[in-house]
């Protein structure tokens, strides 16, 4: 299990945030990006259990929604960038723009994911698609737990 989470955390932060791998090549950086994808895919997979039937209908809905999370997670990626930035010599008028910010992202997020709802619902059952919310959020939970657990508090 700790092994699924260090995978699932790596494919997360690699998507939420590419600007930290300036070192590394680009090539080398979406070669990896890759491999952690298909590691998180492989790992809903094994914990869907879904027919044939529900696996040619479900997989381009989670495609589509990937897709949009990764725009999602670049958002989030450049705002903690944003607070990284500014953390030494942070104005009362930057805490208040980041937190507006972050409070807009926390909605958007919300509404992406409502958004999809009906998208899952129209190809699997109801438990199954609240297991694959549930499965997602336990994967955001890891990442909200080690990006807490790096990003300090403000002073």
């Amino acid at each position: 299990m700790r092994l699924k989470r260090i995978i699932v955390v790596m494919v997360m932060c690699l998507i939420a945030f590419p600007a930290f791998a300036q070192e590394v090549t680009k090539n080398t950086m979406d070669s990896v990006r890759d491999a952690l994808k298909a590691q998180k895919r492989a790992f809903i997979a094994v914990n869907m259990q879904l027919t044939n039937a529900e696996d040619a209908k479900f997989w381009p809905v989670y495609d589509s929604y990937q897709k949009d999370m990764e725009n999602m997670n670049q958002k989030i990626g450049g705002l903690i960038l944003d607070y990284a930035k500014n953390y030494e010599t942070l104005t009362d008028t930057k805490a208040d723009e980041l937190l507006k910010k972050n409070l807009a992202l926390e909605k958007e997020m919300l509404k992406l994911k409502t958004s999809y709802l009906p998208k899952f619902s129209a190809v699997l059952p109801a438990k199954k698609v609240a297991r694959y919310y549930q499965l997602e959020s336990k994967i955001q939970a890891v990442i909200r737990y080690d990006l807490a657990d790096k990003i300090p508090l403000v002073k």
